[in-house]
């Protein structure tokens, strides 16, 4: 029986410490076994009250502002309130559309004004509001569910060859393996991501047309803002029952169901 093929693996080591986004972590074990699977709908409901929070901080500072403004000119305040009136009527037409986009499964919005585009910048900012109530993982988790069914609606294919897998060093051996594994059998190659200075670059020199990208949530939120309005990704999110960066599982069935969608 023949050998199952096995990746490309392009490795860089870097002397820095990984998980800078855990470094609060006090060793204790995470949350249902750092399984922070969740609904898309949490995403909704958090990026909705972000929107609030961000437009309510805005309108604070306008208020604060106001009379400082109107010693300029007298219709300055006014000018400038209806300008913020316009641009929340505006968000919230947007955030509707793509609630719609994802609820239907239909491609509402062009890229470059939904993941690939404001989403990106919703998701940080969700993130950060999350973060304050202690959901910071659990709502990055959604959120990515949602990034990756709008992405999956284009439908986009590529060669072989056009394709990066990028991955974090801190994968089990039985799921490094099995990474492996499944890049072999669609030819294609795999990074393991050190930093994402190191992702940005590989990306640059080997010029891909997409890439399926592997982290945990706080990794891969940060690292779509970086990457995705650059370049099609889809990420699949990790589960971390021995804490962060260390034996990280994966579901591979996913993985090679993304892999063969963008290749097969």
């Amino acid at each position: 029986m023949p050998e199952t093929p096995r990746a490309q693996l392009i490795h860089i080591d870097v002397d820095r410490r990984l998980g800078h986004e855990w470094d609060e972590w006090d060793g204790r074990p995470l949350p249902n076994r750092g399984d922070y699977d969740s609904t898309p709908a949490l995403f909704f409901g958090w990026s909705a009250a972000a929107l609030l929070v961000g437009l309510g901080a805005v309108a604070v500072v306008l208020f604060l502002l106001g009379p400082r403004l109107s010693t300029i000119h007298p219709a300055l305040p006014g000018i400038i309130w209806t300008a913020l009136a316009l641009a929340a009527a505006v968000l919230w037409l947007w955030w509707t559309v793509l609630l719609l986009s994802y609820a239907t499964g239909r491609t509402l919005l062009p890229e470059r004004l939904a993941e690939r585009g404001p989403f990106l910048r919703l998701m940080r900012l969700t993130s950060r509001v999350a973060d304050r109530f202690g959901r910071r993982d659990w709502v990055e988790n959604a959120a990515v569910k949602v990034y990756n069914a709008l992405a999956l609606l284009r439908g986009r294919k590529v060669g072989k060859g056009e394709l990066l897998l990028l991955i974090p060093r801190c994968l089990s051996k039985e799921t490094l393996d099995g990474v492996l594994g499944i890049a072999g059998k669609y030819g294609v190659p795999v990074f393991v991501a050190t930093r994402g200075q190191l992702a940005r670059r590989v990306i640059r020199e080997r010029r891909p047309r997409a890439v399926v990208a592997v982290a945990c949530e706080r990794d891969m939120v940060s690292g779509l803002h970086d990457v995705a309005g650059k370049i099609p990704v889809l990420g699949l999110t990790m589960t971390l029952p021995a804490g962060p960066c260390k034996d990280a599982r994966l579901n591979l069935g996913q993985l090679e169901e993304w892999v063969r969608a963008y290749v097969v």
